[in-house]
C-alpha cells in the first residue's frame, strides 16, 4: 500500500469515528478479528490437511502429491504456532519493588482504584525522558496480559509529584474498562502482527511467502483503521489524567514536558558530550544532570522551546497528538508553567544508589563511545591551532571552517569577526552569511534580515535556510515589532523554497536506493561531525554513507546514509532513522535506511562503497 492509499483510509476512519463511534468501534474489532481469523483458519487447515494425509496412508498408497501435501501442512502448523506464541522481550531498566519506591506504589494503588483498571504487575525504572505502559499477551495471541509500567529516571528528575502522578494517571488510563479493553486489545494485537511480521520477514520459506502475502494486505488496513482509536484514546487517557489531578496540572505537566525535552536533547547532552574534550573518561551523566535540574531552563530557550512546540501539527506519523491539540482538549492555554521545584525523585527511598546504577551503566555502555569523541574533539582543537596560526591568511572558506569548529567546541564561542574577515574576502560567502546571520542577536532583527537578504539572493541553495530563519525571526515576538509587508514577503519565499525542497525530497526517496549515488563529498570537518554523532547514536553499530545526484537540482547536496540497527525491531528501527534525518550533522538533505528487509545488508555493501563508520567493540 502506497502512502497516498494509507492517508486515504486513515481519513475515512477518522470520519467513521465522529459520524458513529460505537459503530466505528465495532467495526474496528471485527477486522482485528480478521486477523486472528486468519491464523485460527491456517491452524485449522494445517491439521485438517494432516489429518487426511494419515488417514488415508492404509487405505491408498504414499505418493508425491500426498508428501508434498504433508509437507505443506507441516510448514504452515510451524509457522501458524509461531504465529499464536509470540514471544515478546522484557521491558529494558530495573524492576522497582513496593520497599524501593513506597510512596510510588501507594500512589498507583490510588489511581487504579479511581480509574478501576486491571492492576500494574511490573514497574521499572530506565534512564528515558519518558513514561509509558506496556500490555503485552501472557500466552502469545490469546489468553491474559501482563502490564508493565516503565519511568525514566529524568523524567523523575524533572518533574514535582503531582505533574509526575498526572503523567502516570495518563498512562494508566490506556488501561481503563470499557473502551480501554478494546483500545488495549488493539494494542497487544498491533504489537503481535508487528512481530510476527517481523519474524516472518526473517524466514524465507514457501509458508512465510504465504503469510506474508497475507499480512502485506492486512497490516496496513489494520494500522490505518485503528488510528483514529489509537489517537481518541491519547485524548481519553488526559481526560483522565486532567480528572485525577486536574486539568491545569495535566496541562502544565504536557508544557514542562515539551520545554525540558527539548532542553535536555538540545542542551544536556551537548555539554555532557562537550565535556570529552577534557576528561579522556566518561563521567556519569545522571548525577550532573540532578544537580543541573536545580537551574531552571533559560527564559529565552524555554519561550522558544514552547513556540516551536505549539507550531507543530498532528500528522499521520505519530497517534499522539501534537501538545496544542492536547491542551485545547483539555481546555487549557499555552503560557509558560511554573517550574517544578521538588522533584518527583524524592519518591524512590535511596535516590543515590539508582543514579548511580544508571552512572556505572552508561560509562560502561559509552566507554568506545566517549574515546572516539574524545579523540574528535582533540582532533577539532588541533585543527583550530593550525587556522589559527595562519590568521588573516586563511582562505573564506578556512575562515569559516575556524568560526565553525570554534562553535563546534563551545556553541556560545565569540566568532562574528571570522565570519565577518570571511565576508570582506567574499562578500556573497554562502557559510560566512549563514554563521554571521546566527551570531547576530535576536533582539537586532533588522541587521538579521539584512544578512538573510544576501544570503538567499547567494544562491538557490540557500533559498531554504535563509527564508525559514527569516520567518522565524518575524514571528517572534521578543524579537521587534510585528511587520506584516515583511512577513509575507519572506513566507511567500520560504512556500517557494519548501516546494523546491519537496521535489528535492521526492527524488531522493523515489528513485531506487543504488540509482544516481556516487562516493560522498563530505570534506574531513564534515565527515568527522557525521561520526560523532553517530558515536552518541547507541543502537548503531555501523554506518554508510553515498550522495544522490538530483537530477533537477545537480547542485543540491543530498544524501543517502545506510545504518545497521541490530538488537531493535523494525517499529523502532524507522522511528529511530526519522530521528537521525533531523539530528545527523550533514551539509544536505539525508535520507537515513536500516539495513534489513529492504535494502539487504548484503546490497548495502555491495553497493554503498564501504562503511564510514564502525562502533569500536
Amino acid at each position: 500500500m502506497d502512502r497516498a492509499d494509507f492517508v486515504h483510509l486513515v481519513r475515512l476512519s477518522e470520519h467513521a469515528s465522529a459520524d458513529d463511534s460505537a459503530r466505528y468501534r465495532r467495526s474496528v474489532a471485527a477486522f482485528a478479528a480478521l486477523g486472528y481469523l486468519w491464523v485460527l483458519g491456517c491452524l485449522g487447515l494445517s491439521v485438517g490437511i494432516i489429518a487426511w494425509v494419515l488417514a488415508s496412508i492404509g487405505e491408498v498408497r504414499f505418493n508425491f502429491t500426498r508428501g508434498w501435501l504433508l509437507l505443506f501442512a507441516l510448514g504452515l502448523l510451524w509457522a501458524t504456532l509461531r504465529a499464536l506464541w509470540v514471544r515478546f522481550d522484557e521491558p529494558e531498566g530495573i524492576e522497582l519493588h513496593r520497599e524501593d519506591a513506597p510512596a510510588l506504589f501507594e500512589a498507583l494503588d490510588r489511581i487504579r482504584a479511581r480509574i478501576k483498571g486491571p492492576p500494574v504487575h511490573h514497574v521499572y525504572l530506565d534512564d528515558d525522558f519518558n513514561a509509558s505502559i506496556r500490555q503485552v499477551p501472557r500466552f502469545g495471541l490469546f489468553g491474559g496480559a501482563v502490564n508493565s509500567l516503565s519511568i525514566g529516571l529524568p523524567l523523575l528528575m524533572m518533574l514535582d509529584r503531582r505533574r509526575l502522578l498526572s503523567v502516570l494517571a495518563h498512562e494508566y488510563g490506556h488501561l481503563r474498562g470499557n473502551h480501554g479493553r478494546l483500545s488495549a486489545w488493539i494494542y497487544r494485537t498491533r504489537l503481535s502482527w508487528l512481530k510476527l511480521d517481523a519474524s516472518l520477514q526473517r524466514n524465507e520459506g514457501v509458508m512465510a511467502l504465504f503469510s506474508q502475502a497475507f499480512f502485506r494486505w492486512y497490516f496496513p488496513r489494520f494500522a490505518a483503521k485503528t488510528f483514529a482509536l489509537a489517537r481518541q484514546d491519547e485524548y481519553e487517557a488526559d481526560r483522565i489524567s486532567g480528572r485525577l489531578l486536574g486539568a491545569p496540572v495535566a496541562g502544565a505537566a504536557l508544557t514542562e514536558i515539551a520545554i525540558k525535552a527539548n532542553w535536555y536533547a538540545n542542551e544536556f547532552w551537548p555539554w555532557h558530550w562537550a565535556r570529552a574534550e577534557h576528561e579522556p573518561m566518561p563521567p556519569g551523566p545522571f548525577e550532573a544532570l540532578r544537580k543541573r535540574v536545580r537551574t531552571p531552563p533559560d527564559d529565552d530557550f524555554a519561550r522558544q522551546a514552547l513556540r516551536e512546540a505549539m507550531r507543530r501539527v498532528s500528522d499521520l506519523e505519530d497517534t499522539h497528538p501534537v501538545l496544542r491539540d492536547r491542551l485545547e482538549a483539555l481546555g487549557q492555554k499555552a503560557a509558560m508553567p511554573e517550574w517544578s521545584m521538588r522533584p518527583a525523585l524524592e519518591m524512590l527511598v535511596d535516590r543515590k544508589k539508582w543514579i548511580a546504577h544508571f552512572d556505572s551503566q552508561w560509562r560502561r555502555a559509552h566507554a568506545a563511545d566517549w574515546k572516539q569523541h574524545h579523540a574528535h574533539r582533540s582532533r577539532i582543537r588541533e585543527r583550530i591551532a593550525v587556522l589559527a596560526a595562519r590568521g588573516e591568511r586563511n582562505t573564506p572558506d578556512e575562515m569559516v571552517e575556524w568560526a565553525d569548529s570554534e562553535r563546534r567546541l563551545d556553541p556560545s564561542a565569540p566568532v562574528r569577526v571570522r565570519y565577518e574577515s570571511a565576508l570582506r574576502i567574499a562578500p556573497e560567502h554562502p557559510g560566512a552569511l549563514r554563521g554571521l546571520a546566527q551570531m547576530l542577536p535576536a533582539s537586532d532583527r533588522e541587521a538579521r534580515l539584512a544578512v538573510l537578504e544576501r544570503l538567499h539572493g547567494s544562491g538557490a541553495a540557500s533559498r531554504w535556510w535563509a527564508a525559514k530563519s527569516a520567518v522565524a525571526s518575524l514571528e517572534d515576538p521578543d524579537a521587534g515589532p510585528h511587520d506584516e509587508e515583511a512577513l509575507k514577503l519572506w513566507r511567500g519565499r520560504l512556500k517557494e523554497a519548501e516546494e523546491a525542497e519537496t521535489r528535492a525530497w521526492e527524488e531522493i526517496t523515489g528513485t531506487p536506493f543504488f540509482s544516481q549515488i556516487s562516493r560522498h563529498d563530505l570534506n574531513d570537518y564534515e565527515l568527522g561531525e557525521l561520526r560523532a554523532d553517530l558515536v552518541r547514536c547507541l543502537p548503531a553499530s555501523r554506518a554508510w554513507l553515498v550522495r544522490k545526484n538530483l537530477r533537477e537540482f545537480p547542485w543540491r547536496r543530498a544524501y543517502i546514509v545506510f545504518v545497521e540497527l541490530p538488537g531493535l525491531d523494525d517499529e523502532d528501527r524507522w522511528n529511530l532513522c526519522r530521528q537521525l534525518e533531523q539530528t545527523l550533522t550533514l551539509p544536505g538533505a539525508a535520507l537515513v535506511l536500516w539495513a534489513g528487509h529492504s535494502p539487504k545488508l548484503e546490497d548495502i555493501e555491495r553497493e554503498a562503497f564501504g562503511a564510514v563508520w564502525v562502533r569500536d567493540a
